[in-house]
């Protein structure tokens, strides 16, 4: 094709797509100089070669002509075979720069879109990474890219005409899945047809429709709108299809990364469950512990503590959880035999049986405490080897208490009882030998034995008869006291009253010296119900023991109280106190402490039974040295 002017040629070139252009430097208007110059200033010429033709054949001008964008320069009269020659050079020099061009378009538009990829996880992110990367290094018009989100539907992304990402409404989602879901949908496929276009914008020419599948899985597609015929060439094909092999493999890895995150997440709230599980076990497990009213502890075969239940802080040792876990078992328990603790645990870890033994604990107020303490052996791993030792404290006391209460009720019972058969067969006897002394000594003072040497003898010996069977006599009388058994005449009895009555008693008996005697008692005490001779007996009682306790002196107190339905009494001094051996043996009959001929051994024995008649208690607590005090428990009588 042929042109006369610039005006026409530029008016040609851009109708018509040119390989090559051959300007003559001679041209009305504007010359070839300032045609060139023009080509190249048009972005779709720049690369068109350009030949000039002339007649001029000066360095200068050849100068100016490559100045101005000429390829190559011939000058008139040139033969048609060095034209044709030196036109196919730069044809073909064209051609060279267009394919290299075209492949490091290629290469660059690959290695961003690899590059961008690199840097997704999700499903989302991967289909806007593609589908701007082809919207920006290719002829699209329109670009889209759908991959599936791991059951969730497509991930959809779609740029527009004016280059920004829109959502999944600008295509047709059903004509997609109705493709995706075809057997064809293994191929690429070319659509030119407007009524079977995927984009809802139908202003373009084709669209190319590029399957994303990573081995015989579909993943996705790629669906890129052109606006002109010409811009879908042969290279446009191939970046697309090598960049949707690129979304293939992204899909995937976000595929795995997607399982793998809920994989993570599951496994993690799994493991929070089951910790949460755990940790509601052990709280539990420690409330039933703490919860039980056991003294509790364990310890490793290192003897360190590894659990310290709530009785452990709060009883006699009074050691927080935090201190004692963790320390060695010997230096915690100072107060108790390291031999002997270490024995008993060595013996436990040695044989894994369970090693139980009883003991008595005095505390600060002088009460004594009774513990079953139990070495329970445990086994934590799956050998039969025992990794721990469980000690378990028992409070026994009351146990001991109502056990011994027992035994002394049947002690006092089948003495009442050899009482009962025998104190009339032995007070007519003991009867008949006093009278006979009595008479014996009527008739020495009578002179009945004159003078004789031996009369004095046999005076201090029939005083002794005398005495003695008296004395015998007293006791046959305690004893009856246990075999009557006499309920007594039961009334309202203010029990101040009855411990300032025996006060008094006790004050003109005058058995010891340096007493103070102090007595507390309120003034709406409630009365209790019971017979009040007998239980002025019982306060006398206590009374008198208390002062022979204090042989140097000292206070004795007699208080009364009123705790909830209980009228209590203590009969409290401050004398020697009463040794650990001797407390289990004290309400025992005949059992007593005190010198020959100052007491019978009964009088603690007589207070128990007439307490335990009256529905009450008593009870004893002694520390050596301290004194002593025992207290009386009364029910409140019931108007």
């Amino acid at each position: 094709m042929a042109v006369s002017d610039a005006p026409a040629a530029l008016k040609l070139l851009r109708r018509h797509a040119c390989d090559l252009a051959i300007v003559d430097l001679t041209l009305p208007d504007v010359d070839g100089l300032a045609l060139c110059r023009l080509l190249r200033a048009q972005p779709d010429l720049e690369q068109l070669p350009l030949v000039i033709f002339s007649a001029d054949d000066s360095e200068g001008r050849k100068v100016e002509a490559f100045s101005a964008g000429a390829d190559d320069y011939i000058v008139k009269p040139s033969s048609p075979g060095e034209l044709l020659s030196r036109v196919n050079s730069q044809l073909s020099s064209a051609q060279r720069e267009s394919e290299l061009r075209g492949n490091n378009r290629e290469l660059s538009f690959l290695a961003d879109l690899g590059r961008g990829l690199l840097r997704t996880l999700e499903p989302e992110q991967v289909a806007r990474r593609v589908a701007g990367a082809i919207f920006e290094g290719t002829n699209a018009a329109q670009a889209a890219c759908a991959i599936r989100n791991n059951g969730k539907g497509l991930a959809v992304c779609v740029f527009d005409r004016e280059g920004s990402a829109g959502s999944s409404t600008l295509i047709d989602l059903k004509m997609l899945e109705k493709w995706l879901a075809s057997p064809f949908s293994d191929t690429a496929v070319r659509i030119t047809r407007r009524k079977d276009f995927l984009f809802r914008n139908v202003q373009h020419a084709s669209e190319y429709l590029v399957p994303i599948g990573f081995g015989e899985k579909n993943s996705g597609a790629l669906i890129v709108a052109f606006a002109d015929q010409k811009d879908a060439t042969q290279i446009e094909y191939g970046l697309l299809d090598a960049a949707a092999q690129q979304a293939a493999l992204a899909a995937q890895i976000s595929q795995l990364y997607l399982k793998a995150r809920e994989t993570a997440a599951t496994l993690a709230e799994e493991v929070d469950r089951r910790t949460a599980e755990a940790e509601m076990q052990q709280r539990f497990t420690e409330a039933i512990i703490d919860a039980l009213p056991l003294s509790l502890y364990a310890i490793d075969r290192d003897y360190r503590i590894v659990a310290w239940n709530r009785n452990r802080e709060l009883g006699e040792l009074g050691l927080p959880k935090g201190q004692a876990l963790g320390k060695n078992i010997f230096e915690v328990l100072t107060k108790q035999s390291r031999e002997m603790l270490q024995r008993e645990f060595g013996n436990v870890f040695s044989t894994g049986q369970i090693h139980r033994i009883e003991q008595e604990t005095v505390t600060s107020q002088g009460d004594t405490n009774h513990w079953l303490i139990s070495k329970i052996p445990m086994r934590a791993g799956e050998s039969n080897l025992v990794t721990h030792v469980i000690s378990v404290g028992e409070n026994i006391t009351n146990r001991v208490k109502a056990d011994r209460a027992v035994a002394r009720a049947e002690k006092l019972a089948a003495v009442g009882r050899l009482a009962a058969g025998v104190v009339h067969e032995i007070n007519n006897p003991l009867a008949t030998i006093a009278a006979c002394a009595e008479s014996l000594e009527k008739r020495i003072e009578e002179g009945a034995f004159g003078d004789s040497e031996d009369a004095g003898d046999l005076r201090e010996y029939l005083g002794l008869i005398r005495d003695e069977a008296f004395r015998c006599k007293s006791i046959t009388h305690g004893l009856l006291d246990f075999s009557r058994l006499r309920a007594g005449l039961r009334v309202p009895v203010n029990m101040g009253e009855v411990i300032k009555t025996a006060a008094r008693l006790v004050t003109h008996q005058q058995r010891g010296d340096n007493i103070n005697i102090a007595v507390e008692t309120p003034a709406n005490l409630p009365h209790v119900s019971g017979d009040v001779g007998q239980l002025q007996q019982a306060a006398v009682a206590l009374a008198t023991n208390a002062i022979d306790a204090m042989p140097d002196g000292g206070t004795l107190t007699l208080r009364a109280t009123h705790v909830n339905s209980r009228v209590i009494v203590e009969v409290k001094d401050t004398g020697v106190g009463i040794p650990p051996e001797n407390m289990t043996k004290i309400f025992d009959p005949f059992f007593t402490t005190k010198d020959v001929g100052r007491g019978t051994g009964l009088g603690l024995a007589v207070c128990y039974g007439i307490l335990s008649d009256h529905g009450g208690r008593l009870d004893v607590r002694s520390s050596l040295g301290s004194g002593t005090t025992f207290t009386i428990t009364l029910p409140v009588a019931i108007d």
